[in-house]
């Protein structure tokens, strides 16, 4: 006895648009996507950010920017540092006041010759003791004298030294402190502009993923619509855009649309013959 089977197969226009689908679906997966459009990209660093790093690590700049003012402070110390600061006009100062000096004692001297002459003991030994003591004691303060002013020079000089030592050591402390001002300024402005130039690279790539995938979340919406029409069931599409997907994540979100078209053509199928 022959065995009669009696198959029920879906309307001819279902079969046109699975037929169709399939073609789409194997046409745009043929191809792998050039993932290089929406590659990740890094923006370099800005101008100003470079010049940060080049102030930064640049000697008498940056690092080591104190180095000068501590080698001129050093200039400024020891037994020999006031002498920058000498009066170049002390000596014409000291010549000066000892030759009043030694005008004044001779005119002293010569006082001391009228006395004897007009006591009648001049060249004898009264006078001569009076001019020894006289001139010792002129030498003593002339030098004294001499001595005086040296010693104001030399604290003067010792004082502007002192002072110029201090104030190197403040800018040793301070020039650095500036560079750093410059440097934070520099680098603040810079990553500031690399910030905006990454989220224009970062735009730029999410449209371009946007723009290869399209074709993709079409096939997503015809594969459920085929399905939902095979199925006799409404159907109902969910898509989630998500950030910067990867490649395999869209490729499975794909073959999850396909196994899903041939589930429901299953189910279609199982529900006509039973």
């Amino acid at each position: 006895m022959a065995v009669q089977q009696q198959q029920m197969l879906p309307p001819q226009y279902v079969e046109d648009l699975q037929t169709d689908y399939g073609k789409q679906l194997t046409a745009a997966t043929a191809a792998p996507l050039d993932t290089a459009k929406f590659a990740p990209q890094v923006a370099g660093q800005d101008k100003a950010q470079t010049d940060a790093y080049t102030m930064a690590t640049t000697d008498k700049q940056g690092i080591g920017a104190f180095s000068p003012y501590i080698t001129q402070a050093g200039a400024y110390s020891g037994p020999t540092g006031y002498q920058s600061f000498m009066s170049p006009y002390q000596q014409d100062v000291i010549d000066a006041t000892l030759s009043e000096y030694d005008t004044q004692a001779a005119a002293g001297l010569q006082g001391i010759a009228d006395m004897a002459t007009r006591s009648g003991n001049l060249g004898g030994g009264r006078e001569g003791v009076m001019r020894s003591q006289y001139q010792n004691k002129s030498d003593m303060n002339r030098a004294l004298l001499q001595s005086g002013l040296l010693q104001q020079g030399f604290t003067q000089a010792n004082q502007l030294a002192n002072q110029a030592f201090q104030q190197q050591q403040g800018l040793a402390g301070l020039v650095p402190q500036l560079y750093q001002g410059d440097i934070r300024t520099l680098g603040s402005a810079g990553a500031a502009q690399q910030a905006q130039e990454q989220a224009q690279l970062d735009a730029t790539r999410e449209a371009n993923r946007l723009a290869a995938y399209e074709p993709y979340e079409r096939l997503g919406y015809l594969g459920t619509g085929i399905a939902s029409i095979a199925s006799g069931a409404p159907g109902q599409y969910q898509t989630t855009v998500m950030p910067n997907p990867t490649p395999l994540q869209n490729a499975l979100g794909i073959a999850g649309v396909g196994a899903g078209l041939m589930t429901g053509y299953g189910d279609y199928l199982r529900g006509r013959n039973a």
